[in-house]
């Protein structure tokens, strides 16, 4: 694996302006193809094996049509106190209101509260319900500013007015997510690096990449059902990977030539070893994103292989593109301390038992004393890893506590899909929540849809009626509507009002309640039936999620296990990695339920109103956490294993470890934490929700984990940390990660010093 990557990097620095080109010709090629692509479709919302999805299918088989319903939307009207919305001097504004938005772009139909009799018992609020004529994401923004002028207008008659549904939601605030990324990301690359270009180059492979994957996904769109939903994930996604894995190449190339190294050499060494750590961090995120697939929702598997198509693209963007562009500016991404006097033979690579021979030392140039401030430079993590050595157990033991208390709240965790209510009071749709709650009860706002199938009953209307009937007297619901049936009258629909709001704990325990006692009415009339709705699909949703964890963890974890098992060849330091990425999942989740569900602390990030965790959430923090908190300890580890196979001692390899990667990890771990912090920008409490788990579970990982827990399991273990039995060695590949076959390499004689231009780098290589 190394002598391949090695030659391989050799090759794009040597011929650095085909391959600058034919990736450049790669982009424009899929950027055409995405201009001339047709509009990408929906992503399903199909969730199959569970009641509600079987449910909306019978009454999309059963009720012709009815999925391709327009969209709808809601005005409330609410009298001022002690008043009624159906005195005599609202009626004139109720009516223009129903006229004006009756005549609105793409509006079907309005009706009239009044007439509809849709007014709360005391009479102090009404609705009005507006059907159009094409689903929400085709309402147009023409469309939903007249709605919201007529509402505008409507308030002047005294009466409170607001509007909720789907078609009143358009695109919800931006935030500042990528750019905030890429702007800390840069100001990160110029402290760690100190150098323009050192800085800039990972920022333009990783825009590069970007454009490609987001390219792709507009391309692909129409054929695979990917809308941007998928493309959020995979730019985030690829912006974090991206920056990080051009910064663990630049920086072993830095190094390379401090050693003594010509440019060309140096970049062969950097993908010959930190790229082939770059490899396996990538096929660990893949293996984590592709994984998704496993849980069977279409919306989570186009998403996770996006981000996966992203991820590929980015190592090798990493492998190829990153070491051309070191070709351009050979000695420009060194430190400006280095830039002077360069020439300087290059150094041999240490062998098993051997450091490396000192380089000639030259006035500024890249030799002995260049690598001595390179050392000097990573001073504090070796002083931290010094610290670790020396007390592993209160270390272990510190990490672990602060990690497991974090993961307490946890344990309260409850799943859901937060709706108009978790939105800032400061939208007409929490305000028109709000209203409809206050005048016809918390649980107006989640329906219960219940379908039955009375196919098989000798009086199909006297079985529904009977349905009806035991739904109206089960404890929790406060209202049943009259059931609508479909054509053949042999199938109706019947709505439910719990007394308890969408996400309350005791609305589940009423669709559990309900679904327990229908044999007994199933029994007794010749009729089945099954609960949908909102409310009972977010519960499906949340449970099948609940059960899918468990057997996804397997999946990934073992798959990743055999991976780093090849990687390190051994059996403990995949174990321990495992170990301290459920560490700090856990420690995410603890702190996911203490904000927004148990609301401490949500002020400080603008969350208004504390619910259940997005249902989705755990499997997507653990899938993408899983993945990139194995790219650290590929990085950290990875620069470990290869000074034990060249001779050092267990515990002083975790401290070269430290010295070369520390600081590596560190810049990687605070881009990524930025590039996920930044989506909490944005004005959706879901999106802050993603952002928020994503950023925390870096830093717990990328700085308890990786940089405390790790080292003082390895130091505590010692030379058994590297233990492989001895049939398995003999089994697993070796893919030399760790560069042991570069340093069996004859050297290249050394190059005179010449001027930094193009035309003789081009000679030289």
């Amino acid at each position: 694996m190394a002598t391949l990557l090695y030659r391989l990097g050799r090759g794009a620095f040597r011929r650095r302006r085909w391959v600058t080109l034919a990736w450049a010709a790669v982009v424009l090629g899929v950027v055409l193809g995405a201009m001339s692509a047709g509009e990408a479709g929906d992503d399903s919302d199909s969730m199959p094996g569970i009641e509600s999805q079987h449910a909306f299918d019978l009454i999309n088989e059963r009720f012709p049509g009815a999925e391709a319903e327009g969209a709808d939307a809601r005005i409330v009207l609410v009298a001022p106190d002690g008043r009624q919305v159906t005195a005599s001097e609202y009626r004139a504004a109720i009516d223009t209101l129903v006229a004006e938005v009756a005549d609105g772009p793409q509006v079907a139909a309005v009706s009239d509260p009044l007439d509809a009799a849709t007014v709360s018992q005391d009479g102090s609020t009404a609705y009005a319900t507006v059907t159009y004529e094409v689903t929400e994401d085709n309402v147009t923004d023409a469309g939903r500013a007249d709605l919201t002028a007529a509402v505008e207008r409507a308030r002047t008659s005294g009466l409170t007015v607001e509007a909720g549904g789907g078609a009143v939601a358009g695109e919800p605030p931006a935030g500042i997510g990528e750019f905030l990324g890429i702007g800390v990301a840069a100001v990160v690359l110029l402290i760690t690096f100190g150098s323009l270009a050192a800085a800039g180059l990972p920022l333009i492979t990783a825009v590069v990449g970007v454009a490609l994957t987001l390219a792709s996904i507009v391309a692909l769109g129409s054929a695979l059902g990917m809308s941007t939903a998928s493309g959020d994930l995979a730019m985030m996604i690829g912006i974090a990977v991206g920056v990080d894995y051009a910064l663990l190449v630049v920086s072993r190339y830095r190094e390379e030539r401090a050693e003594g190294h010509d440019a060309r050499e140096a970049a062969g060494l950097a993908v010959g070893t930190a790229g082939s750590a770059v490899v396996f961090a990538g096929l660990t995120v893949v293996i984590a994103l592709a994984g998704l697939s496993v849980i069977g929702v279409p919306s989570l598997t186009k998403m996770g292989l996006a981000a996966a198509g992203a991820v590929v693209i980015a190592v090798l963007i990493t492998l190829t593109l990153v070491p051309a562009l070191c070709g351009f500016w050979p000695d420009a991404l060194l430190a400006r301390r280095f830039r002077k006097g360069r020439s300087a033979p290059p150094a041999r690579r240490f062998r098993k038992g051997r450091s490396t021979p000192p380089a000639r030392r030259l006035r500024g140039g890249p030799g002995r004393g260049a690598a001595r401030r390179t050392r000097e430079a990573g001073a504090w993590s070796v002083r931290w890893a010094r610290f670790v050595q020396r007390r592993p157990v209160p270390v272990l033991l510190g990490s672990a506590v602060l990690l497991g208390a974090l993961a307490v709240p946890a344990l309260d965790l409850r799943l859901g899909m937060p709706g108009d209510e978790a939105k800032p009071t400061s939208t007409t749709e929490r305000r028109a929540y709000d209203a409809l709650a206050d005048g016809f009860g918390p649980g107006f706002n989640g329906p219960l849809t219940v379908v039955v199938d009375a196919r098989q009953a000798d009086d199909p209307r006297s079985a529904v009626a009977a349905v009806s009937d035991r739904l109206a007297a089960t404890a929790g619901v406060v209202s049943v509507a009259p059931p609508r049936f479909n054509a053949a009258k042999d199938t109706a629909v019947i709505q439910a009002v719990p007394a308890t709001a969408p996400t309350s704990e005791r609305t589940e325990e009423l669709v559990h309640t309900i679904r327990d006692e229908r044999h007994a009415t199933e029994s007794a009339t010749g009729a089945t039936f099954e609960v949908t709705g909102t409310t009972a699909l977010n519960i499906d949703v949340a449970r099948k999620m609940t059960d899918a964890l468990i057997p996804y963890l397997l999946v990934v974890v073992g798959l990743a296990f055999l991976l780093l098992l090849v990687v390190f060849r051994s059996v403990l330091v995949p174990l321990k990695a495992a170990l301290g990425f459920l560490l700090s999942v856990g420690a995410s989740f603890g702190a996911l339920v203490t904000i927004f569900q148990n609301g401490h602390g949500a002020g400080l990030l603008g969350v208004e109103e504390t619910g259940p965790v997005m249902s989705t959430m755990p499997l997507m923090l653990v899938g993408i956490v899983f993945g990139l908190a194995m790219d650290y300890q590929v990085f950290l580890v990875s620069r470990m294993r290869e000074a034990v196979v060249h001779g050092e001692r267990p515990a002083e390899a975790v401290v070269t470890g430290f010295r070369h990667s520390g600081r590596v990890v560190t810049a990687a771990a605070v881009i990524m934490t930025s590039v996920f912090a930044g989506f909490m920008t944005g004005g959706e409490t879901l999106l802050k929700m993603v952002g928020f788990g994503l950023a925390v579970a870096v830093l717990f990982d990328a700085f308890v984990v990786r940089m405390a827990f790790v080292p003082a399991v390895l130091v505590l273990l010692g030379e058994r940390a590297w233990w492989l039995p001895r049939r398995l060695d003999r089994l697993l590949p070796r893919v030399d990660v760790e560069g042991e076959a570069l340093g069996r390499r004859t050297p290249a004689p050394a190059l005179a010093a010449v001027p930094d231009t193009d035309r003789q780098d081009t000679v030289r290589a």
